[in-house]
C-alpha cells in the first residue's frame, strides 16, 4: 500500500536529485579549486578530482535538462512550478556549455600531441575564468533551494515523502563510484604528461 502523503515522481523528485548532486559537486569543486592554487605540485590530485567530477556533472546536467525539457514541452506540473528566475534561466546554457568545454579541454590535455598542448591549455584556462564567473552567480542564485532540498533524500523522515529516493541516492552514489574508477584509470597518464612537459 502507498504511504499516505507520499508524492509521486515529479518536480520535487527532480529538484531533490539536482540539489543533492549540487552539494556533492560543490564539495569536490572546492577541493579542485584548492589544487588550482598549486597545480604544479598537485597535478595528480587535480586530475584525480577532475575525473571524479565527470559522472556527477553528467547527473546534474541530465536532471537540469530534464526540467528544461519538461517545462518547454508543456508538462503541467513543471509549468505550475514555473521556470527559474530570468537571470538564472539565461545563464544556465552558458554554465552547461562552459562546464563541458572546461572538463573536455582538461581531459584532452592529457592525451593530445605535445604540439597542441599550448592551445589546449589556453582554452582550459580561459574557460575556467569564464566558468568561474558564471558558476558563482549560478550557485548564489540556487543556494537557498539547494540548502532546503539537498538532504531530504538522505534523512529517513523526509525521504519517504517523495517516491524514488532510493534511486536518486543510487544515481549519485553510482556516479561517484564510476568517477573514482575513471580517475584511477586516468592517473597513469599524468606521469607521461609531466615527462613530456
Amino acid at each position: 500500500r502507498r504511504v499516505r502523503g507520499v508524492r509521486s515522481f515529479g518536480t520535487e523528485a527532480n529538484a531533490r536529485l539536482t540539489s543533492s548532486t549540487a552539494v556533492v559537486l560543490l564539495v569536490l569543486l572546492a577541493i579542485e579549486g584548492f589544487t588550482v592554487l598549486r597545480v604544479g605540485s598537485l597535478l595528480t590530485l587535480h586530475v584525480f578530482i577532475g575525473m571524479l567530477l565527470v559522472p556527477p556533472i553528467l547527473v546534474k546536467l541530465a536532471s537540469t535538462i530534464w526540467r528544461f525539457a519538461k517545462y518547454y514541452t508543456g508538462s503541467r506540473e513543471y509549468r505550475e512550478k514555473g521556470p527559474p528566475p530570468v537571470v538564472l534561466r539565461l545563464l544556465g546554457p552558458f554554465v552547461a556549455i562552459l562546464t563541458i568545454i572546461l572538463f573536455a579541454s582538461g581531459i584532452l590535455l592529457l592525451f593530445v600531441p605535445l604540439a597542441w598542448r599550448g592551445d589546449m591549455l589556453l582554452l582550459h584556462q580561459a574557460s575556467f575564468v569564464l566558468w568561474f564567473a558564471c558558476m558563482t552567480i549560478h550557485v548564489l542564485g540556487h543556494v537557498k533551494e539547494t540548502a532546503e532540498l539537498s538532504t531530504r533524500d538522505w534523512v529517513r523522515r523526509t525521504r519517504v515523502r517523495v517516491a524514488g529516493s532510493r534511486w536518486r541516492r543510487l544515481a549519485i552514489t553510482t556516479s561517484l563510484v564510476c568517477g573514482a574508477a575513471l580517475a584511477f584509470v586516468t592517473i597513469p597518464s599524468v606521469g607521461p604528461w609531466l615527462s613530456a612537459r
